[in-house]
């Protein structure tokens, strides 16, 4: 593949395949049981499906080499964390992780590597941020490693993470280690016992959260809340508005784009499905908790697996903590759906919300259109070009031992890793997460979400262009945060969102950033 066009197009020929095919009856028999599919038993050894790996990652010792690895400092951190002891056994390296907040990890790496002497060879890092480390000579290009590394399987990872979070034009750059996408998850018990359904718009996930809160849902004898969504500034919780927004925005499958207009580069940011969206952002806290402006979301999740929250909006984090039976109180009380849609849906021409119908939304649910945002897609492991050849092989040798099956597959069913499913083995094969403690009804519940939103046709990717931290970190972030605490009216918002996009776009290079963005869209 010789461009980023060719590389998508790929992309888009794998998904279909996975949409269709494994995934897609994945999805279809996990949630729905349905008869005579022709999909092998979750349980059972397919072709796709990896045997027997290696423990150890490579035959070579590292004795006396050091590997310095940064990422986040909170579950991610955790994950990777739990198998320094064991690669260290293996191999004789040393391994010495640094974990720092979300908010300053893209800056002292950026800062770090564009010196002489880097601190870090190892970062576990959003996908989005790699077309800027590439682009700067940061990252160690892996191909070679990849296309002989067998203990990896990597065929086994999902296609939209193997070439979406770890390629950049053709090559590979970086090992996943994670698959993110944005669900919502209802308490199962709650929604039975008044009859209601899980919330397939979000009017319905207003009313389910006013209907909960203030109510007793874990007898404790204290109120708690309808709602739990994260949104600390400087926390990635601006992700939460932008799942929200999607489905107001995008309805005629991935390559129409959610975040601009493909043609001119406008943002989507200033018009009445971005304020619909603002609106219901905010609405949320009606129903959470008190300064819910800055409920984070670690705090967010423990509120809901604690048996505080009706609803939350998270990662695939949720599935896995809700039965750690040394923090949970909702043990096979959960449910997961894919994020709410909307039955209306932004005319760019008109600039106005209409209803859908088979034109305006093709792609609709019984009405409804839904356009869930992988969000992230996954944290990725990435090695330093500048470090030594030496460091450089253990550091490679240290993400493949993370990844290759083995390991992941564990890791995946431990809520406190940080680490969701992302291989293919991980949706097909629900032994592991049955032997951590979801019963097989949560299980194929839990997977069958993952594997409907992993299929859609109108799935948001994220915003995968230069420059992306300014854009998402930094404009959308400050805006919205000041828009929760009442500084700025919804118009204002959007005013200071579109504007400030703008000018990063037209800085950077407005040609520029358009080509990356059309091309980020297989256009």
């Amino acid at each position: 593949m010789k461009d980023k066009i060719s590389h998508w197009r790929s992309f888009c020929s794998h998904f279909q395949v996975v949409r269709y095919g494994l995934i897609f009856l994945a999805a279809l028999w996990l949630s729905l049981g349905v008869p005579g599919c022709s999909f092998s038993p979750p349980n059972s050894q397919t072709a796709s499906s990896p045997g027997p790996t290696q423990t150890n990652p490579t035959a070579q010792r590292f004795d006396g080499v050091t590997i310095n690895v940064i990422t986040h400092d909170e579950a991610i951190y955790t994950g990777t964390k739990r198998h320094i002891a064991e690669f260290e056994s293996l191999t004789g390296a040393k391994v010495n992780l640094t974990g720092i907040p979300f908010k300053n990890l893209y800056t002292i790496l950026q800062k770090n590597w564009s010196g002489n002497n880097s601190k870090y060879d190892i970062a576990v890092i959003l996908p989005q941020w790699l077309i800027d480390f590439i682009n700067a000579g940061y990252l160690e290009d892996l191909t070679a490693r990849v296309k002989t590394d067998s203990a990896l399987r990597w065929d086994d990872i999902a296609p939209i993470f193997r070439n979406v979070s770890a390629t950049y034009k053709g090559r590979t750059y970086s090992i996943p280690l994670d698959g993110d996408f944005h669900m919502v998850y209802y308490r199962s018990d709650l929604l039975k016992e008044v009859g209601l359904t899980p919330p397939e718009t979000w009017d319905q996930y207003l009313a389910i959260a006013k209907r909960f809160h203030g109510k007793d849902l874990n007898g404790d004898g204290k109120p708690d809340y309808g709602s739990c969504v994260s949104k600390r500034a400087h926390e990635n919780s601006t992700s939460m508005l932008i799942s929200i927004a999607t489905p107001f925005l995008q309805s005629q499958g991935t390559v129409q784009g959610a975040f601009f207009d493909p043609d001119t580069m406008k943002p989507l940011v200033n018009n009445p499905a971005f304020a619909k969206a603002l609106d219901i952002y905010k609405k949320t806290m009606d129903y959470g908790v008190p300064q819910d402006e800055n409920l984070g979301g670690s705090k967010a999740r423990e509120l809901f697996i604690t048996g505080r929250c009706a609803l939350t909006i998270d990662w695939g984090d949720v599935g896995p903590l809700a039965i750690d039976l040394s923090v949970s109180k909702v043990m096979d009380k959960v449910g997961a759906v894919i994020t709410p849609g909307t039955t209306q849906v932004l005319d760019r021409k008109t600039n106005k919300l209409v209803a859908c119908n088979k034109f305006t939304c093709p792609y609709a649910i019984d009405g409804v259109n839904h356009a869930p945002y992988a969000a992230n897609v996954g944290w990725t492991g990435v090695i330093h070009a500048k470090v030594a050849p030496r460091v450089q092989d253990a550091a490679y040798a240290f993400l493949s031992y993370m990844s290759q099956p083995t390991q992941s597959n564990v890791d995946v069913t431990i809520g406190t890793t940080g680490f969701n499913p992302y291989r293919i083995s991980q949706f097909e094969n629900s032994d592991p997460w049955i032997k951590a403690g979801l019963s097989s009804e949560a299980a194929n519940n839990y997977l069958g979400a993952i594997g409907v939103s992993l299929n859609s046709p109108n799935i948001v990717l994220n915003l995968s262009i230069p420059h992306n931290q300014e854009y998402q970190f930094e404009v959308l972030d400050t805006a919205v945060s000041d828009f929760l605490v009442k500084k700025l009216t919804t118009e204002k918002t959007m005013q200071q969102i579109e504007q400030g996009w703008e000018q990063i776009s037209n800085k950077v290079g407005r040609d520029s950033q358009r080509a990356a963005y059309r091309a980020s869209l297989g256009l």
